[in-house]
């Protein structure tokens, strides 16, 4: 929603976050505001697939769209979500099994996730950890966060932490303060990143304070956002991210390949250029991961695959994120298009993004 597009019948405290966050929109009044057709309102009122909630924020943005639209696509419940693909998995990433303390999933031999809360502003279809997000059981207390804590400051190999959910900038601004005091004094890390779609569905979260609690200690702080769309990133979006960034704040971005969102080219171009126009690097572009029930959001990676070869050498690379795949246990594998067609004892044949054949001389030298 541009600024100008706020409703003039919206009450004084609009832009209060917690005051978004009361007035969520759930169930009829969700049904109702998108006029939703019966099969997706019954779909929803039976339960569909876990939580329902949206922003009256990104629901207006949703709206300029319309119910069939890219932004809304993510966050309204459809019928399809019943159709569940026999390699749909509830843990696709294969998380829960190497969960270490509260809340600390140990995959990779130096970094950690810590998953604070399981609450989100709004809720997205495609949610990788649908299986317990909003489920009011997975958001650490002191005793839960002192047992995570714990466990890094133990363990000597971990350089970095990235804090996720459900959404870690949720947490008040004291707690989140606190809790990036506490990583941070621990000596063997070297930096700290948060995973965020709150300056997407809750840009009003973003302030001042916010911005102080998120400041470099002894260590870096890195805020990951989450942006699918460039619609997503209205004004007064866009200034909020600036206000993190001139706090010195290092911004990457990270989206997911949707289909009937993003996936073409040229959405996915403007998106990127918009992100970097917000001082937002674009990092990772994710196949959507092959959670129950998502099949209909899903393309092919061989479509991911063609549109990256229409990114690279049309774009900036800049604006060319890695394309990656998350594997069951096996950890996040980055995706090229193959440019290389065939190959000699001294030189290479590469096709150029142009589409033409070049030689590239692959000669070693004797010592």
């Amino acid at each position: 929603m541009t600024d100008a597009a706020t409703p003039d019948t919206a009450p004084p405290n609009w832009l209060d976050w917690r005051w978004q966050l009361q007035h969520t929109l759930r169930g009829p009044a969700l049904a109702q505001r998108f006029n939703l057709p019966p099969a997706s309102a019954a779909w929803m009122a039976t339960g569909a697939g876990f939580e329902i909630g949206v922003t009256p924020w990104f629901a207006d943005l949703c709206a300029e769209q319309g119910r069939d639209g890219a932004l809304a696509r993510q966050v309204l419940p459809s019928r399809e979500e019943a159709d569940i693909a026999a390699f749909e998995r509830a843990d696709p990433l294969g998380e829960d099994p190497h969960r270490v303390a509260p809340g600390v999933v140990h995959k990779y031999p130096d970094r950690v996730l810590l998953l604070v809360t399981d609450t989100c502003a709004s809720y997205c279809r495609y949610c990788t950890r649908a299986r317990w997000v909003a489920t009011q059981s997975e958001s650490l207390d002191s005793a839960a966060l002192d047992a995570a804590i714990a466990w890094i400051a133990a363990n000597p190999m971990i350089r970095d932490v990235l804090i996720s959910g459900g959404d870690p900038l949720l947490l008040s601004t004291r707690r989140l303060s606190r809790l990036l005091d506490r990583l941070a004094a621990i000596d063997h890390l070297q930096f700290i990143r948060i995973g965020t779609r709150v300056p997407v569905f809750l840009p009003m979260r973003v302030d001042a304070a916010l911005a102080d609690a998120l400041r470099p200690r002894r260590i870096p702080i890195y805020v990951n956002v989450h942006i699918n769309h460039y619609a997503e990133l209205p004004d007064f979006t866009r200034d909020r991210l600036a206000l993190l960034a001139d706090a010195g704040i290092p911004l990457g971005g990270q989206a997911v390949l949707l289909r009937g969102v993003n996936d073409d080219v040229n959405t996915l171009r403007d998106t990127f250029y918009r992100m970097l126009a917000c001082r937002v690097r674009p990092y990772y572009l994710f196949h959507c991961d092959p959670v129950i029930g998502t099949s209909h959001l899903r393309t092919t990676v061989d479509r991911g695959l063609e549109l990256m070869a229409g990114l690279v050498g049309h774009v900036s690379g800049m604006a060319v994120p890695k394309y990656c795949v998350d594997l069951e246990g096996g950890g996040k594998v980055p995706l090229w298009p193959s440019y290389i067609e065939g190959r000699t004892p001294t030189a290479l044949r590469v096709r150029g993004y142009d589409g033409q054949l070049h030689a590239y001389p692959n000669e070693p030298r004797e010592p």
